[in-house]
């Protein structure tokens, strides 16, 4: 089942840092919100946490990278679970930036 494995990072999202806060010491310019996430009510509960948190990132890499960011700083992350609290779907909310 293709969604227990976690989202893949494209080329062009494995150049992109994923960070708490903006890195002060570069030129950084706002290219746009991006999110990120992995799961369903239906393939959350055959994912594993792990998988569900490194595809959320990894799809929230991708998306900066499609605006032509290399740094994203995460503003919000969302855990959604079923009536069991099992965890179903992981989604990060960034700030993408393109730094030099």
């Amino acid at each position: 089942m293709t969604g227990c494995v976690a989202n893949s990072v494209t080329e062009q999202g494995q150049k992109v840092v994923i960070v708490q806060s903006l890195p002060t010491q570069y030129q950084c310019t706002y290219k746009g919100e991006v999110v990120g996430s992995q799961g369903n009510w239906l393939t959350g509960g055959w994912t594993t946490n792990r998988n569900l948190a490194l595809g959320a990132r990894n799809d929230l890499r991708n998306e900066a990278a499609k605006l032509g960011a290399n740094v994203v700083v995460i503003a919000e992350t969302i855990n959604s679970t079923d009536e069991k609290n099992s965890l179903e779907n992981i989604t990060h909310v960034g700030r993408a930036y393109s730094c030099r």
